[in-house]
């Protein structure tokens, strides 16, 4: 058989292989994303029947099946094969992160929910949205409840602050905006107080240490 004709089958199945793994990579990207979706959707049901654990769970495997789509978190030793798989669509990029952000958004919700909250951990999966969503509110609330309960109350106005602006008039908004007013005046108390003794211990030595000097001089 001529050598062209050899040359153009095999071009010709090498084209057909390439075809079908980019249709059943895409299908399977699709597929993905919508197992993404309704282990979210049982979350949530499992949320609002007061299965923490259980929902928690859910959505920790909804953000493991979408971590391989992200391109944002694929390592470096898996950028050449995810070169070879067909990107996202713009409306499949946007389910990606919308899902992403509904997960960590719930993770928190129920993170709050423990008798023993882990604030470093309600903080770090409020900071993952705030990357993708810089106004995103219950993030935002959340982050300054957190941060706030670590002691850092500077922090904390400057997240409860820009969740006010988006809803000025929300109580729990409110509330902890005055708890973080409240610590940081007692920190200024604090602080000034600490201060004050300092001046006062100094003074003391120094009246001592002019006393001795008039009694040696008498």
């Amino acid at each position: 058989m001529d050598k062209k004709v050899i040359k153009k089958i095999l071009d010709a199945g090498a084209s057909s292989c390439l075809r079908a793994t980019g249709e059943s990579s895409g299908s399977r990207l699709e597929s993905q994303l919508q197992e993404a979706v309704r282990l979210k959707t049982e979350g949530n049901a499992f949320y609002r029947e007061k299965n923490v654990r259980t929902a928690i769970g859910r959505y920790h495997r909804v953000l493991l099946v979408l971590r391989g789509l992200d391109s944002g978190e694929v390592t470096s030793a898996l950028q050449e094969f995810m070169a070879q798989v067909p990107k996202l669509s713009q409306s499949q990029e946007d389910l990606l992160r919308s899902t992403q952000v509904d997960c960590y958004n719930n993770l928190t919700a129920c993170l709050l929910q423990r008798e023993l909250v882990d604030y470093a951990r309600v903080l770090e999966q409020c900071l993952k949205v705030l990357q993708w969503r810089s106004g995103d509110i219950k993030a935002l609330y959340r982050a300054g409840v957190a941060s706030l309960e670590l002691g850092d109350a500077q922090t904390a106005r400057h997240y409860l602050t820009q969740a006010s602006r988006g809803k000025p008039n929300d109580p729990d908004v409110k509330k902890q905006l005055q708890r973080v007013e409240e610590r940081l005046s007692q920190d200024y108390q604090n602080e000034k107080a600490l201060y004050k003794g300092m001046f006062s211990k100094q003074k003391r030595g120094e009246e001592q240490l002019a006393e001795e000097k008039t009694q040696k001089l008498v």
